[in-house]
């Protein structure tokens, strides 16, 4: 099976005026053909995420207009707006919405979906989608719409804005990429007003964006980072953030906006594999966002040198959003027009820039969590999980069922360059289960191509192995496919073992099922309203590459030597004890490891060469 969202990196898709049209012409022949005598744009099969659809084909209509004049568009932008006006408009409350603080205000919002009290927990996103395709339409209003049309555009939104930040709680959803879009919201709506009203809007948007997002912020893996539904970053919305940071600094030029954009991308590019994919988040875990993340990735990708477009997106939704029948939908049809008013063009090389929370060179990668244990390594086109035993999880030494990988100290990091080679040691104080402090070395080392483990520690007793990953996806055209084995080699034995037990929270990789699908089985709320993330967090087993402890290394040390990629090569490691630490021999490599006690500094050496 096929991972069914995460398809080509989105900097593939062309992005130039001449592609950009030939998108818009398509969007204009379904919009002409679809429109409704009243004016209704939306398409026929929409229910939920309704209430700013129309709008956003109109919006889309007004910049195709602005580039090629059609004659028959004009007639079109106003019928369709003046729908939105007359029918999309709500000034009622919706009965059951549970996070008003003013009841009947009368002002306008937008419904999630249309019959009352159906779902109203999505009206705040709704209005929020409302607003910014109200804004879009008013910056491109010039020449298509008459004067009356435009008030009345300009105070639907500024009664947006109202209910949004007044008439009910801000960002109710905890959802920092409908907060960020409420902010660009009204930063863009002071443009269409009075001077007084302008600062008195942008001083309201940039207050909320201080008080309510960053004093919010929450950390993973040394970065600030806005939340999403109760987590650090969400696969599908941590991008769509980065889209409306970009928005929020191209309309403003402030550097508040930039410099959170650029540490959320630089996050972004540590977790990222070189092929583009990533997992884990809050709401959604593997269904990675299309044409929405692409402002952002071009945007800030470009400001820090880096290669975010190779981000594995959802290209069924690469241009817009598309219904089963691949109909277009207006929802979210702001990113569309903005990413194509901005003309940044992709950084397409990797960023040169030492990351402590990732290895990669060529095709191969490796992503550390907090606590830099592995979250995800890839080589030779393929993908590991960190596996699972007795609920532990992650890459490291087990000891009679305990897995050695959470530090129990400072965790120090010691990164090197060489020969075409790029390695990175981390090493580690842990606890074992009866209270034995011991120091796990972790030594990573890639040509590009392949990528050499070697792991490290004071000899333990019983009958020790490595976990060395959970196998699950490999490159296979232009999608992901499933996969239960990989190509790894061990200088010990190894094994390749599967959970004995059935249920949700043994995870076996032969199963025709995805970590998304597990994690959300786990998680204590219904599917997309749940968190994949805690959920995975409950798995016990999971299908797991096992190594056992490499032959001829020093008595006091038991050392594990696995190698991802590589077929059919020798792999004879050899390990020697010398004056300045533990020297690795392999085929391509010699590496010397230094004492854990580190240098005069604590930091532990390592040399390199091929």
């Amino acid at each position: 099976m096929y991972l069914p969202r995460q398809l080509g990196s989105l900097h593939d898709l062309p992005d130039t005026p001449e592609a950009y049209d030939a998108v818009l012409a398509d969007v204009v022949e379904q919009a002409l053909a679809r429109i409704t005598p009243e004016g209704n744009l939306e398409h026929p099969d929409c229910v939920d995420d309704i209430g700013d659809t129309s709008l956003g084909i109109t919006s889309l209509l007004a910049l195709a207009w602005h580039r090629t004049k059609d004659p028959r568009l004009p007639e079109a932008v106003r019928r369709s707006t003046d729908f939105h006006l007359r029918e999309r408009v709500y000034t009622d409350d919706n009965p059951g919405y549970p996070n008003l603080r003013v009841r009947n205000s009368g002002y306008p919002y937008a419904r999630y979906t249309l019959a009352p009290g159906a779902h109203p927990i999505g009206d705040w996103p709704s209005t929020v989608w409302a607003l910014l395709q109200a804004v879009n339409l008013l910056d491109l209003a010039d020449g298509l719409l008459d004067e009356e049309q435009t008030d009345a555009v300009r105070e639907m939104a500024r009664g947006y804005w109202r209910w949004l930040t007044q008439a009910t709680f801000f960002n109710p959803q905890d959802a920092a990429n409908q907060a960020i879009g409420c902010v660009v919201g009204g930063l863009m709506l002071a443009r269409h007003l009075p001077r007084h009203d302008a600062q008195g809007m942008r001083n309201g948007a940039r207050a909320l964006y201080a008080s309510m997002i960053q004093r919010n912020q929450v950390w993973d893996r040394g970065a600030p980072l806005p939340p999403e539904h109760g987590g650090a970053y969400d696969n599908n919305y941590g991008p769509i953030s980065l889209s409306f940071l970009a928005q929020a600094h191209r309309v403003t030029r402030s550097e508040v906006f930039s410099q959170d954009g650029e540490a959320l991308a630089h996050y972004l590019d540590a977790r990222l594999t070189t092929g583009g994919f990533d997992f884990g988040g809050p709401r959604y875990s593997e269904q990675h966002s299309g044409f929405e993340s692409v402002l952002g990735l071009r945007y800030f990708g470009h400001r820090i040198g880096a290669d975010l477009g190779r981000y594995r997106g959802d290209t069924l939704w690469g241009r817009h959003a598309v219904k089963p029948d691949g109909g277009v939908d207006g929802h979210f049809a702001w990113m569309l027009v903005w990413q194509i008013q901005d003309t940044t063009p992709w950084h397409r090389t990797p960023s040169t820039r030492p990351s402590r929370h990732q290895l990669r060179a060529g095709g191969v990668s490796v992503a550390f969590d907090s606590k830099m244990t592995p979250s995800l390594i890839e080589a030779d086109g393929t993908y590991h999980l960190p596996a699972a035993v007795d609920r532990q999880h992650g890459f490291g030494p087990v000891v009679d069922g305990f897995l050695l990988c959470r530090p129990m100290g400072e965790t120090r990091v010691r990164d090197v360059r060489a020969d075409g080679l790029t390695a990175k040691l981390v090493t580690k104080p842990v606890v074992t289960r009866d209270h034995v402090l011991r120091h796990v070395q972790s030594l990573y080392v890639t040509d590009g191509t392949r990528l050499w483990t070697t792991v490290a520690v004071e000899r333990l007793p019983g009958e020790p192995y490595l976990l060395a990953g959970l196998p699950y996806l490999s490159d296979d055209g232009d999608g992901l496919r499933r996969i239960a084995d990989a190509e790894v080699t061990s200088a010990g034995d190894l094994r390749l073992t599967h959970p004995a037990a059935e249920g949700p929270e043994f995870f076996d990789a032969r199963a025709d099922t995805t970590q998304e699908l597990a994690a959300f089985a786990l998680a204590a709320d219904p599917r997309g309203y749940g968190n994949p993330d805690e959920g995975w967090s409950h798995l016990v087993a999971s299908t797991a590459i096992e190594a056992t402890p490499a032959p001829g290394a020093p008595d006091d040390l038991n050392v594990f030597a696995v190698r991802y990629g590589g077929s059919g090569e020798v792999f004879d490691p050899v390990f020697t004890r010398t004056p300045e630490g533990l020297k690795v021999r392999t085929e391509a490599f010699t590496a010397v490891i230094g004492d854990p006690a580190g240098d005069e500094r604590g930091e532990p050496t390592l040399t390199l060469r091929a």
